[in-house]
């Protein structure tokens, strides 16, 4: 008999539902038409000492927030502006490292449909492929800035990319203490839902170390522990017993679920441990609280005091991505989106020391660009995760947390003024704090425009050219989307499946082949 706390939540007024989370790969956390027309077509610098002032260019604003050039603010409700109004040069986002969108947008091509334009968010597309960045001996981030001339030599793509260290062995990460929140609605019967996410937790079983902690929390219209947090060592049967007995029921109260899991969390919390909650659900709340704010009001006591965070997994060919991507963003964690076997085997198995570890929290990033160089410039994506100009070194402006392993890319579009082939192009900069102490950090990097390559499609790294697809292929599903213009220089999407190919078929990269398939059906779907 398992012991178990029962949970129901009251109703409230509901609110508007933010964007979307999904997580497995970082439930790893666990562990851990046609398009427009054709275009044609960097070199890195290194990033500096943390917490010193980069001697080229615009850095980011003084502590203060003054600085040259106007703050951007707030961002309105309905996306970003696509083209920087012309005095501001500064671009601020919070780090993010999500994949769902992607994940969720090659299953429902796969199914046969295109995804909701709502759901397309360029960087997790750009960011599920990896890069070969330089990176950091310790905690932290490097800062590569490249780019290409993508129209003549009028647009250019520029990539910030920043990279933390290696993920180490398993056996060096510090021991995890992971509560499950795992959805057993009706609607997760359907098979690659509850099915997949049960065979990914039998197989995690295995791979956990005896010094790693389980709990397990069911929810449908109500919560309950099914097993409240237990040492590995000693109890591998009775955690694959309460996997094996979860079963399907009613209606999705996921507010009930995210409470019920977060007070098993505190109760079992360990000091010295990562201490995580990862939720595997389709997200299609239909009881109780359906807003992320207000379920996400209920623990922020918890969330805050202990320094939980929460890690969406989401599944299922019909999935509540809004409400998903948001939890994971107000909760200091990330989403990813698992549609096969393999998939679960690669979040929970391969992806593990990354989703256990933290290397830095609420990171941000600042690219200043120089106006005396660039005429204008947008942010292919980031749209709902963009920060004030003027908040960056407010460290008590929520940014993004990121653990060993990972790499995280940011596109830019960007016209040169003409005559300026010469002058300073933009300087990158990451701020951080320490995972432990929460000292902050500082890194950056910059770029001349005599740096950027001449033809993005001819000489440019491999991994900048795979970015640009990626990037293209989401701003083509996007269409229809009236908050974003075409990014200039798109190919269209056969331009796009060809240049994947050739992509793929350079390193035999079999996501890169997976990319080319799902660009090729949606320019099949799409006629």
């Amino acid at each position: 008999m398992h012991t178990y706390r029962r949970t129901t939540t009251r109703p409230t007024t509901r609110r508007r539902l933010g964007t979307a989370l999904l997580a497995l790969g970082t439930a790893g956390t666990l562990l851990l038409t046609g398009c427009g027309a054709s275009g044609d077509g960097g070199s890195s610098s290194k990033g500096r000492q943390a917490d010193s002032r980069p001697d080229d260019g615009f850095p980011a604003p003084a502590p203060d927030g003054t600085g040259p050039g106007e703050q951007r603010g707030d961002e309105p409700d309905d996306g970003s502006p696509d083209i920087a109004p012309s005095p501001d040069h500064l671009s601020t986002f919070a780090l993010d490292v999500d994949t769902a969108s992607y994940g969720y947008a090659r299953r429902t091509l796969e199914d046969g449909g295109l995804p909701d334009p709502s759901t397309v968010r360029p960087e997790e597309f750009v960011n599920s492929f990896r890069q070969d960045y330089e990176r950091p001996d310790g905690d932290g981030f490097s800062v590569t800035v490249d780019g290409a001339h993508t129209t003549g030599m009028e647009w250019s793509l520029v990539r910030v990319g920043l990279a933390t260290r290696a993920a180490e062995g398993d056996g060096d990460r510090p021991p995890a203490a992971l509560t499950f929140v795992i959805d057993v609605s009706g609607s997760m019967s359907e098979p690659g839902r509850l099915d997949l996410a049960q065979e990914a937790l039998r197989t995690m079983t295995l791979r956990l170390r005896d010094d790693d902690s389980v709990a397990i929390v069911a929810f449908s219209d109500e919560a309950e522990t099914v097993l409240p947090m237990t040492r590995v060592e000693g109890n591998v049967s009775k955690i694959r017993e309460a996997v094996n007995s979860l079963e399907p029921t009613e209606s999705t109260n996921l507010a009930a679920g995210v409470e019920t899991g977060y007070e098993t969390a505190v109760e079992g919390l360990r000091k010295g441990a990562t201490n995580r909650v990862v939720l595997l659900s389709d997200a299609l709340a239909n009881t109780g609280d359906t807003d992320a704010d207000t379920i996400l009001e209920r623990i922020a006591s918890e969330r805050r005091e202990h320094g939980i965070t929460l890690f969406g997994v989401g599944v299922g060919s019909d999935y509540g991505d809004a409400l998903m991507e948001q939890l994971a963003d107000r909760g200091d964690g990330h989403t990813t989106y698992v549609a096969t076997e393999e998939e679960a085997e690669r979040v929970f198995c391969e992806e593990l020391p990354r989703n256990i570890d933290l290397t830095a929290r609420d990171a941000k990033a600042q690219v200043s660009f120089d106006p005396a160089t660039v005429e204008e410039f947008r942010l292919i994506g980031y749209d709902n995760r963009q920060v004030a100009d003027d908040d960056f070194r407010d460290d008590r402006v929520d940014g993004g947390e990121v653990g060993p392993g990972h790499t995280v890319t940011a596109l830019y579009a960007v016209r040169v003024k003409k005559g300026t082939e010469g002058g300073h192009l933009a300087t990158a900069t990451v701020r951080w704090l320490d995972p432990h102490s929460r000292t902050p950090h500082e890194e950056s990097a910059g770029i001349e425009a005599s740096d950027l390559h001449g033809n993005l499609w001819a000489g440019s790294p491999y991994g900048l050219r795979v970015a640009a697809v990626a990037a293209y292929f989401a701003d083509c599903l996007r269409q229809g989307d009236t908050r974003w213009s075409d990014l200039p220089g798109r190919p269209s999407l056969g331009e796009l499946g060809s240049r994947a190919q050739t992509l793929a078929r350079a390193r035999e990269d079999r996501d890169v082949y997976d990319l080319a398939e799902a660009i090729e059906t949606a320019d099949a779907l799409l006629g």
